[in-house]
């Protein structure tokens, strides 16, 4: 068994693995992906699956620009289906302020080149017929936005990295870091110790945890964030709904099931992912507020996963300067699936090629060891 590799990946979520195959297909093949179940079975599997270009900081709205126009050709490229479909997304506006900071959001948006525009109630309710529009007062639209299928694009990724020779370890959780002279050695739970001179850390949730190992602060927190599905119905809407002040997503799968979450900013911080009954009865309380004649959908089943939340809900990329060679790809706040298509190539870029991007150095740890000059994604449920 090789246990010698150029880069070692923590965790085979969709962060872990495009990076995977983006080193691989940038000429760095020689690569290991480490996950400590199986793939896709953190923040990856148990997300609502959905892909946005509406933010409210720029270099967000820049990386999922960028994740969209990979994803809208990734299945021709990966040579494996994803369900990725674009029916749209409708990002509700329900007071004055919001509306002041969607008009803001949205003439950024439209600078960048993003097709997006504010909606009345009545325009609204054309795209989302079910939708009571007493409670909003304008929307933003843009149609090419969607959803995908968060494990068949981890499994296309997994295929293609594996096709370029990278070896992805299941069922294998990183126990102990330790880094002597341009070598990291990663300790697993298997006794298998791995060397590389290269190690990226895309634990999500874990990520701190990661950082530790090597006496670094990657300022990473863990939240619980529950979903629920209901019973599959006939086709309701495209779009994915978004309501910022009421506090949830809301989508229709392929299949029939409207699938919803919500945060709860009493959630306290740790890795505990079990389901509760607050969660549905809250849920089923504020989908019926926008949504009252769907009020007997019936549930099948709820599960949640984990926010992994930084100060400014933005992501932490890139190197740092404590540890050389050592990547980080963690801190997305709930938006890893959405933007790992641009951002796993930025950094295979950057790794392989020595190839500088301003969209990593502003997104450096760095920034929030000092928490100055912070802008918080205001864009985030």
């Amino acid at each position: 068994m090789k246990t010698r590799f150029d880069a070692i990946i923590i965790g085979g979520g969709i962060l872990g693995v495009s990076t995977a195959y983006e080193l691989a297909k940038a000429g760095m093949t020689n690569v290991c992906v480490l996950e400590r179940h199986y793939l896709a079975s953190g923040s990856t599997g148990r997300c609502g699956g959905g892909f946005r270009q509406q933010w409210s900081t720029e270099t967000n709205t820049r990386l999922a620009m960028d994740s969209v126009a990979r994803l809208e050709m990734i299945e021709e490229e990966l040579g494996y289906r994803t369900e990725f479909f674009q029916g749209g997304y409708l990002i509700l506006a329900h007071s004055e302020e919001e509306e002041k900071q969607f008009a803001k959001n949205v003439e950024m948006q439209r600078r960048l080149g993003l097709n997006v525009e504010i909606v009345d109630p009545v325009e609204a309710k054309k795209i989302v017929p079910f939708l009571n529009t007493e409670l909003i007062k304008k929307a933003t639209w843009c149609p090419k936005d969607g959803h995908i299928n968060p494990f068949l694009l981890t499994q296309a990724y997994a295929n293609a990295a594996r096709r370029l020779g990278v070896e992805i370890h299941l069922w294998t959780n990183v126990t102990g870091l330790m880094k002597k002279s341009n070598t990291f050695f990663v300790m697993t739970d298997k006794g298998v110790h791995y060397e590389a001179p290269l190690l990226f850390n895309c634990a999500g949730g874990f990520s701190r945890t990661i950082g530790n190992m090597l006496n670094v602060e990657i300022p990473v927190d863990p939240y619980r964030h529950e979903i629920l599905v209901t019973e599959p119905v006939e086709r309701l809407w495209n779009p994915m709904v978004i309501s910022f002040s009421v506090g949830l997503y809301a989508r229709q799968e392929m299949s029939g099931g409207v699938v919803m979450g919500m945060g709860d900013p009493n959630e306290p911080v740790g890795t505990y992912v079990g389901s509760s009954m607050h969660f549905m009865y809250e849920m089923s309380k504020r989908f019926t507020r926008l949504f009252p004649k769907l009020d007997k959908l019936r549930i099948v089943r709820q599960w949640a996963g984990l926010y992994e939340m930084t100060a400014d809900a933005q992501p932490i990329l890139g190197p740092i300067d404590e540890i050389d060679n050592f990547y980080q790809a963690c801190g997305f706040s709930g938006h890893g699936l959405m933007l790992a298509p641009a951002v796993s190539q930025l950094l295979a870029n950057m790794a392989v090629h020595g190839k500088k991007s301003e969209v990593i150095d502003s997104l450096s740890v760095k920034r929030l060891y000092a928490l100055k000059d912070v802008v918080r994604e205001k864009s985030v449920v």
